[in-house]
C-alpha cells in the first residue's frame, strides 16, 4: 500500500487507525484503497505491537424469547463500530454452561479490547471479574453491586406497571405475569413493578405458575391452557417478550377464550414481526437496537477511557396503546 499511496507505513497505519490528527482526505484515500485490495490488518502482529485486538465480543444468549433481541443488537452494535478499527464477534453461549466461561475466555487469550453481554444477575459473576481486572465491558442489564459499571439497560419495573394499569383500563379485575428467573436482574424489576401496580390499582393477582420465560413457547402455551381451565382464571396477561406473547395468545386460542373480549393482553415488543399479529394487542415497545448501538458507543468511550459512573443509560418503555 505504501507504493500504491505514496504515503510512509507509519502514515498509512495511523489512517487505517482512524488517527484525529491526520486529514480527513488522507484517511479516507487510504481506506478506500485498502477496501479496493482486500487489505486485512494482522492482528496478531497488531496485538504484539499495540496490546489490543481491534474486537468487540459479544457474549449472545441462544435462548428462543431473545432471537429478535440478539438480530436488533448485533444491528445496533454494527452501526456503532462502522467508520472504527473495530470489528464485533459474536460468542452464543452454551445452554448449561456457566455464563462466566466465555468471558475467561477473552481475558485468558487476550481475545477481545471489550466484551458486552446481557441477562445480568444482581450478584453477576461476570461484572465482579471484569471489574477486578479493569477489563472494558458493558452489559444489557443492571446489577446490585456498588461501584458503577457501564450499561445500558430498560425500565422493566416501569413496564410492569404500564402494563397492569393498561389492563385495569380494559377492564380486567386479576390479572398474571410471565416472569423469567429470579437470578436475572430484570425478573426482580419487572415482578416489583408488577405488585406495586396491582396494589395501587386494587387487582387481585398472580404469577403463572407451570412456566418462566425461559420455558419454551409449547410449555408457555400448556400452562396457560392449564390455567384458563382452573377456577378464577385470570382475564389480563401481561407478557415479557415477543415470543411469551405470541404463546400466550395461542393458548388463550386453544382454551377457548377470546382476545379483546373475555381476555386482555399486553405485551413487550422488541421486533416488528409482533405488529402483525392478529388479533392485535396492546405493546409497549424496547428498542433493542437502538441499545445495540448505545452500549457500542458506551463501551468505545470506556476503551478509551471514561469513567464508568458516565457510561450508565436507562430506557423509558415506549407505550404503543
Amino acid at each position: 500500500m505504501a507504493e500504491m499511496t505514496g504515503l510512509a507505513i507509519t502514515t498509512i497505519s495511523r489512517a487505517l487507525n482512524n488517527a484525529p490528527e491526520l486529514s480527513d482526505e488522507t484517511r479516507v484515500r487510504v481506506q478506500k484503497i485498502a477496501a479496493e485490495i482486500g487489505y486485512v490488518p494482522d492482528r496478531t502482529a497488531l496485538r504484539l505491537k499495540t496490546g489490543r485486538t481491534n474486537v468487540i465480543a459479544l457474549m449472545l444468549d441462544p435462548h428462543d424469547e431473545i432471537l429478535g433481541f440478539g438480530q436488533s443488537m448485533v444491528s445496533g452494535l454494527t452501526a456503532a463500530l462502522t467508520g472504527t478499527s473495530y470489528h464485533l464477534v459474536i460468542t452464543p453461549t452454551v445452554r448449561n454452561a456457566k455464563p462466566i466461561d466465555p468471558i475467561l475466555y477473552v481475558l485468558r487469550n487476550k481475545a477481545a479490547d471489550g466484551v458486552i453481554f446481557s441477562r445480568t444477575e444482581p450478584d453477576d459473576d461476570r461484572v465482579k471479574l471484569l471489574m477486578e481486572e479493569n477489563f472494558p465491558f458493558v452489559t444489557h442489564g443492571r446489577t446490585a453491586f456498588p461501584s458503577p459499571h457501564p450499561y445500558v439497560d430498560y425500565d422493566n419495573y416501569a413496564f410492569a406497571h404500564h402494563a397492569v394499569m393498561r389492563l385495569k383500563a380494559k377492564g380486567c379485575r386479576k390479572v398474571t405475569i410471565i416472569l423469567p428467573p429470579m437470578r436475572y436482574s430484570f425478573g426482580h424489576h419487572l415482578r416489583d413493578g408488577f405488585i406495586k401496580a396491582v396494589a395501587e390499582a386494587g387487582l387481585r393477582w398472580e404469577i403463572l405458575a407451570g412456566a418462566s420465560l425461559d420455558n419454551s413457547a409449547d410449555e408457555i402455551r400448556l400452562a396457560v391452557i392449564r390455567r384458563m381451565g382452573e377456577p378464577d382464571a385470570p382475564d389480563g396477561f401481561v407478557c415479557t417478550g415477543d415470543a411469551a406473547a405470541l404463546s400466550v395468545m395461542a393458548g388463550l386460542t386453544d382454551a377457548g377464550r377470546h382476545i379483546g373480549e373475555d381476555v386482555q393482553v399486553v405485551a413487550k415488543q422488541t421486533s416488528g414481526i409482533f405488529s402483525l399479529i392478529r388479533p392485535k394487542v396492546d405493546a409497549i415497545f424496547e428498542d433493542t437496537a437502538l441499545a445495540g448501538q448505545q452500549m457500542g458507543e458506551l463501551l468505545l468511550r470506556r476503551i478509551q477511557g471514561a469513567a464508568a459512573e458516565d457510561l450508565q443509560i436507562l430506557h423509558e418503555p415506549e407505550l404503543w396503546f
